[in-house]
Parts: C-alpha cells; sequence; structure tokens
C-alpha cells in the first residue's frame, strides 16, 4: 500500500495523522419548517467547532438532475423514495465525518416518525435532535423576503403551514427532541442555546 493510500485509509478509520484515534465528533439533527432558520443556525453551530460539516438533505436532494421528485408539486412514491435516499446519504455522510473527529449538523424537515431513514445509517450514534419553532406568522414572513431560493418563494406558504402542526407534534420532548423557539434570536444565539441544551 503506498504512503497517501496508508493516510487516507488511517483518516477514514478516525486514526488521526500522528497515530492517535480521533473521538468522534458529535452528529445534530436540525429540524423546523422552511423559515425557521435550520441553514443559518446549522452553520452557526457548526463554526463552534474546531472541525465541523454542514449537511443540509435539501442540497443532497437538488444534486438530482434528471428525475428529481419535488416536496413542493405533488407527493409522490417517488418523492417518499427520494427523500429516504437522501436521508440515508445525508447519515452516512455524518457517521463518516464523525468517524474522522467532526461535529456534524444535519439540518432537513424531519419528525420523530422519519428516524428511520437516519438511524440505520449513524453507526450506533443517536443524534442530538432539535426543532427550531419561531411562531408561525414570523416563518411566513421569513419565506416571503427569501432571495436563496431558484423558486418563487410564495409556494413555500401553503407548505410551512401545513408542516407546522406536523412538527410540533412530530417532534416532542419525551422522544428526545429540545424544542428552541427561534422566533426573536440570531442564529448565533440560536447555537449558543444548544451547545448549552
Amino acid at each position: 500500500m503506498t504512503e497517501p493510500d496508508s493516510r487516507a485509509e488511517s483518516a477514514a478509520s478516525g486514526i488521526g495523522a500522528n497515530g492517535v484515534v480521533l473521538r468522534p465528533g458529535p452528529i445534530w439533527l436540525i429540524s423546523g419548517v422552511p423559515g425557521s432558520g435550520k441553514s443559518t443556525t446549522a452553520r452557526a453551530l457548526c463554526l463552534r467547532y474546531p472541525k465541523a460539516l454542514h449537511v443540509p438533505v435539501d442540497d443532497l436532494r437538488a444534486f438530482v438532475v434528471s428525475g428529481a421528485a419535488s416536496p413542493l408539486t405533488e407527493w409522490t412514491a417517488e418523492t417518499t423514495r427520494q427523500f429516504a435516499l437522501s436521508r440515508k446519504a445525508a447519515s452516512t455522510l455524518a457517521a463518516d465525518y464523525s468517524d474522522a473527529g467532526f461535529a456534524v449538523v444535519i439540518d432537513d424537515v424531519v419528525r420523530e416518525a422519519d428516524m428511520d431513514q437516519f438511524l440505520p445509517y449513524l453507526r450506533g450514534r443517536p443524534p442530538r435532535k432539535i426543532v427550531l419553532v419561531p411562531r408561525l406568522e414570523v416563518a411566513l414572513a421569513r419565506n416571503r423576503n427569501r432571495t436563496n431560493k431558484s423558486f418563487d418563494p410564495a409556494i413555500l406558504e401553503s407548505h410551512t403551514r401545513r408542516l407546522y402542526p406536523m412538527l410540533l407534534d412530530g417532534c416532542r420532548p419525551e422522544d428526545g427532541w429540545l424544542v428552541v423557539d427561534t422566533t426573536a434570536s440570531d442564529p448565533s444565539a440560536a447555537a449558543s442555546a444548544l451547545l448549552r441544551g
């Protein structure tokens, strides 16, 4: 085996450059409706660690060049299949980076009922589950003002209204979810609150 291959194999197995076994990094899972602050909070949380990876599940789904099944149009069996694939990929990526000592923050619109699409691929590591819950009218206003989407953000209003009660009911503290009100907090403050637990 050549030297570069040895280093790559060591990094993938959680062994650092000096042969020191790396401690696996934490894996966070942040959920919330569109406009709740998932991506900005995830990035702010990543910046609190020396090594961290942000995995937006929406970005993985956007890698599909042909045949993408959008959740913003009709929900089909193919939409369900593609969500399961993207969650499996996000979890596998998270486990690989965690093994290499990185903190990982996955962001997605996810409920406790969806955890079976993540857990088998996280190699036995339970994620720290967070749901961001601003007031509904705040999330709707944030969505109206979005400029980072390739589609008309007005389409998000009906989806946000439908998802809001589903996430409140589907991400309960008794199932291990930390519920964080992001109505007034900035991403840095939200990241601080998460680290305090």
